[in-house]
């Protein structure tokens, strides 16, 4: 998995954190949004092929949105998935 991967956490107006996941998942680069508990309100999920186009989706897009409190945003480093751990330690 090439790129840059990210999670955005997003502390949102309580009145509005439906309607704000609604409109994340349309930004081109957010894959995913989730509704969390703790923290933060909402947590998306940012996959997208260079660090210019990061900055734009979060502080273009994001930030942008009527409702947004705050944002955190945490960059990965690397990407573990199931399939990539079963080649690792040979698990089938």
């Amino acid at each position: 998995m090439s790129g840059v991967h990210a999670l955005v956490l997003i502390k949102a107006e309580t009145d509005l954190i439906n309607e704000l996941a609604e409109q994340l998942v349309d930004v081109p680069g957010i894959k995913e949004v989730f509704s969390v508990a703790g923290q933060y309100d909402l947590v998306a999920i940012v996959r997208v092929r260079e660090n210019e186009e990061l900055a734009d989706v979060i502080s273009t897009r994001v930030r942008k949105l009527r409702g947004i409190l705050a944002t955190e945003t945490l960059i990965a480093f690397r990407v573990y998935t199931k399939a990539q751990l079963s080649k690792m330690l040979d698990l089938d």
